[in-house]
């Protein structure tokens, strides 16, 4: 065997006999369950956490217009309600043991199920191998584990709606002492429960994702791959795992000790409880502020573990299609470093009202502000790289600039409540509900679908309907902005959020129309969602085929592996890599591909 066999041999299958054998082995031994169910190959992977994914989305979805059913139409009653939902919608209303347990799913897995797992489940374990030029993941089976445990959490957080006592009711956010009594409420007991054990397998398989992730880019580049040749996709995925690796133990210390307080009779958040005039708790001292710490330092840091990969992705997208090369790769790099290492440090913004010594307020307010730098220089160097660019619209491209848009309007709104004296009246208002549903709900998922639509070809061999995908782009954005923007005037008049009903309130009177309109909206924007959903799985089995390997003339790895890549993505050998990831618009080439050795000559390149 020659050194350079040998050599590749280590890194995978990768010597022509040896690759033959692999293939031929595969035919004889893959079965369904090995192929589909439990399988190790990191494509496969990426789709199943997209699939799951958008199960939730669409349940997550569901679920908001059912409240909103409730808060546009207080009033009315809807006797089909009763017929699908029974007892939650008893003479055709929401009950509102069943709306706050809406509310309370809703957020739980939007945040984690949809833009945690399914954006970074699916896009660090579909393109880090196949953009740093690796046969898989450093672990696959660590990584068909990571899938599967966010599988089991799926199935336990789906049960607990179904549990008798009800589904959780106490806010995504889970803040004691509603969540760390049982007797709190009827939302507090069985369900609660269930939440805790599913949240606690759903951290359970981000870290064992976040640890593959950080190890594949670290040690599997493939030959010429430096660090900085890197696209930035890759560069968000890893500093997203990063900060998931970091922060998620908190999150975890955090639900095992509630579960202790619910459970074994410690009182790590109780203290001075008394239900009925009676002291309910056997032991006394805790602080229910202490596990606000706790939630919020990975809660923090969960924003941009949702936003860093739509980030690196948007990135991506725009360069490919303004055909230009990303303006400012370092500055872009630099600005993923600070966001990562600003995300641990702001986490008490959400805790200014708890009693906060002021001055400690101060500096978290600094801080806060701080962080609108690196975002700054994102913005400046998304909008540089499309400035006179010669633009497809692609609905990929669209989704990407409509990203850049939310993230500017939603990321303003954060300077007002950055400032601890405003936060102070804006606080659990339908303000923060518009801020943090414009720049990181509503944008992330325009990061996502930027995504799938630029490399549903790469991971299907087809092409996704443009036309559809138009319509969807244009209905979300607009439907995007007249949902949440009208929630910001609604939160400066001083609307709290999670309430039932506001037409009891004289104050709030003035917002029926309005609230009637967002209500409309949403049930509009979800169904045009469907049709997504619709685009998605007609395209997979009867979209136009891919004939190309290069569809959107990119420079990247993934395009030089076959249209329909096997396990282990390249047949023969890895390419090697000889330049950054942006050569667009050079030496009179369209596009250079990394894999181009540099001052190779036309037709020396051919």
């Amino acid at each position: 065997m020659s050194n350079e066999a040998v050599v590749h041999a280590h890194g995978a299958v990768a010597t022509h006999e040896g690759h033959g054998d692999h293939h031929h082995e595969h035919h004889h031994h893959e079965t369904f369950i090995t192929k589909y169910v439990f399988s190790q190959d990191h494509k496969m992977i990426a789709k199943q956490f997209l699939i799951t994914g958008m199960v939730w989305a669409v349940l997550g979805g569901l679920m908001s217009v059912l409240f909103r059913l409730q808060l546009g139409y207080p009033d009315a009653t809807f006797p089909w309600l009763e017929d699908i939902l029974g007892k939650w919608a008893k003479g055709g209303r929401i009950t509102q043991e069943a709306y706050y347990a809406l509310v309370t799913t809703h957020g739980t897995v939007l945040v984690f199920f949809v833009l945690t797992a399914g954006l970074s489940g699916t896009f660090a374990n579909f393109l880090i191998p196949l953009q740093v030029g690796a046969r898989d993941m450093a672990s696959p089976f660590m990584n068909m584990l990571s899938y599967w445990f966010f599988f089991a959490a799926s199935i336990v957080m789906l049960s607990s709606m179904f549990v008798e006592t009800g589904p959780f009711s106490g806010g995504w956010t889970a803040y004691p002492p509603l969540s760390a009594l049982g007797d709190a409420s009827p939302g507090s007991k069985t369900g609660m429960d269930m939440w805790l054990i599913s949240m606690a397998l759903f951290v359970v398989s981000s870290l064992l994702g976040g640890l593959n992730y950080i190890a594949t880019v670290l040690n599997m580049r493939t030959k010429g791959m430096s660090m900085t040749r890197l696209p930035l996709t890759i560069w968000a995925l890893f500093f997203t795992a990063v900060l998931g690796v970091l922060s998620f133990p908190v999150l975890f210390s955090g639900f095992i000790l509630l579960i202790f307080d619910r459970n074994f009779g410690t009182s790590f958040y109780l203290s001075d409880i008394f239900i009925n005039g009676v002291g309910a708790l056997p032991n006394e001292g805790g602080s229910a502020i202490l596990y606000q710490h706790l939630f919020w330092f990975l809660g923090h840091p969960e924003v941009y573990i949702i936003l860093l990969p739509a980030m690196g992705m948007v990135s991506e997208i725009l360069s490919v299609n303004s055909r230009k090369p990303i303006f400012g790769y370092m500055a872009m790099i630099g600005s993923l470093f600070a966001i990562a290492i600003l995300a641990f440090l702001v986490w008490a913004h959400h805790m200014f009202v708890t009693g906060l010594n002021p001055f400690l307020g101060s500096i978290f307010v600094l801080l806060t502000l701080l962080i609108a730098v690196p975002s700054a220089i994102k913005v400046f160097n998304w909008l540089t790289t499309l400035w006179r660019g010669n633009i497809r619209f692609t609905p990929g491209m669209l989704f990407a600039i409509g990203f850049v848009s939310l993230f500017i309007s939603g990321g303003l709104t954060g300077i007002w409540l950055g400032n601890s004296a405003l936060d102070i009246h804006l606080h659990d208002t339908y303000f923060v509900i518009a801020h943090f549903h414009i720049v990181m709900g509503v944008a992330s998922m325009f990061g996502m679908f930027a995504g799938i639509y630029h490399w549903f070809p790469k991971m299907y061999g087809k092409y996704l309907n443009n036309t559809m995908g138009y319509i969807h782009f244009w209905v979300t954005l607009a439907g995007a902005y007249l949902i949440f923007w009208p929630m910001h005037y609604e939160g400066l008049a001083g609307m709290p959020r999670r309430y039932y009903d506001y037409s009891i309130w004289e104050s709030f009177k003035q917002f029926v129309e309005l609230n009637r309109f967002i209500s409309t909206v949403a049930m509009i924007v979800f169904a045009v969602q469907l049709l997504f959903l619709f685009n998605f799985f007609y395209s997979i089995f009867k979209g136009r085929k891919v004939t190309s390997l290069n569809p959107w003339g990119a420079t990247t790895l993934e395009w030089t592996t076959p249209i329909n890549p096997g396990h282990g993505n390249w047949v023969g050998e890895i390419p090697e890599v000889h330049r950054w990831a942006y050569d667009y618009g050079k030496d009179g080439k369209e596009f250079i591909a990394q894999t181009t050795p540099v001052g190779a000559d036309e037709s020396e390149h051919h």
